[in-house]
């Protein structure tokens, strides 16, 4: 019988010995490989695609979950089990979202990782024990977002209308709105929707309408030039569970725009932008929730911005093109 091949993916090397121990237990288990970034993980599944990684997040150069995501693009066959200290059920849900079967707690990894690695490798999902008071839905097949759609608009005038109406259709069903949006834009989407008649001071004092910067989300979210995809969650997560206490509507649903893509591609960091929004459709995964995103038509002029635009429509459910 051919042995089963293992690769370890930990920046920490207590981790990776670890592991290397409670593999000993299985004779026909081999570590074939280690890694202690998230960019080595993914060049090693490419060349080597071994038949099952134990994967944590927080690593370093390429966080986990964006590591998954490639390798299961370059070697589809690569079971993933994640090996992690998080134990935020949004940042479960995401690391699941990426088709990884396994999600086991390092505090429980001495009695539970090698049977997450048994039923991984019979197609089973396994979620340690320890989050068992939650449910987490098997995304190990690719699910549409709920809605998520990116607007490109000539002028402010264009935007404002648009996100005018976005808001104000959630806040009049007695759903909740969050806007992530630069200050000249929040200021004047406020006075849009004032004279169209919403209340938004009501809105604001009860949580329905969460008004943030962009800019200074921006601040708490990047590492290394990328959003951190736990500190992603976290972040506007926890804004979509809070709203979504205090909506007024039988089911309550929180609608998101967002420009602080925008400001990562006039930065000249498409790369970046893309990340969030791939962010963005794990979230429209983890909630019920609609999604807008906003970009100038203007940051996009060059065939490297041509590239950057055709991919960042991919990650959209609708694409609008708005000019005057």
């Amino acid at each position: 019988m051919s042995p089963i091949r293992f690769l370890v993916a930990d920046d920490f090397e207590g981790w990776r010995r670890q592991v290397h121990s409670l593999l000993q237990a299985r004779s026909a288990w081999q570590v074939i490989a280690e890694a202690s970034d998230g960019s080595e993980a993914v060049q090693k599944a490419e060349d080597l695609k071994p038949d099952l990684i134990v994967l944590d997040i927080g690593l370093p150069k390429l966080n986990g979950i964006e590591a998954a995501r490639r390798v299961r693009r370059l070697s589809p066959r690569s079971k993933i089990v994640f090996l992690s200290m998080y134990n935020s059920p949004d940042v479960v849900q995401a690391a699941l979202g990426t088709g990884a079967l396994g999600y086991v707690l390092k505090s429980d990894a001495r009695r539970e990782l090698l049977p997450a690695m048994d039923a991984v490798l019979r197609g089973k999902q396994f979620v340690s024990s320890s989050l068992k008071d939650y449910q987490f839905t098997d995304t190990s097949a690719e699910k549409a977002p709920h809605h998520h759609e990116v607007l490109f608009y000539s002028d402010d005038t264009v935007l404002l209308d648009n996100v005018t109406r976005f808001i104000a259709a959630a806040l009049g069903a007695g759903n909740a709105a969050i806007v992530l949006a630069t200050k000249s834009h929040r200021d004047s989407l406020l006075q849009r929707l004032k004279a169209g008649g919403v209340d938004t001071d009501g809105a604001l004092q009860q949580g329905t309408y969460i008004s943030l910067d962009a800019a200074e989300t921006l601040s708490t979210i990047m590492v290394n030039g990328l959003p951190d995809p736990v500190r992603f969650f976290r972040g506007i997560g926890g804004f979509i569970e809070a709203a979504a206490k205090v909506a007024k509507s039988e089911q309550p649903q929180v609608v998101v725009f967002g420009e602080a893509v925008a400001l990562l591609q006039a930065e000249g960091q498409a790369d970046a932008a893309i990340r969030f929004e791939q962010l963005g459709n794990d979230l429209a995964k983890t909630y019920e929730v609609d999604i807008q995103c906003a970009y100038p038509l203007s940051s996009f002029h060059n065939e490297e911005d041509d590239h950057a635009f055709q991919s960042i429509c991919a990650e959209h459910s609708a694409v609008i093109l708005s000019e005057k």
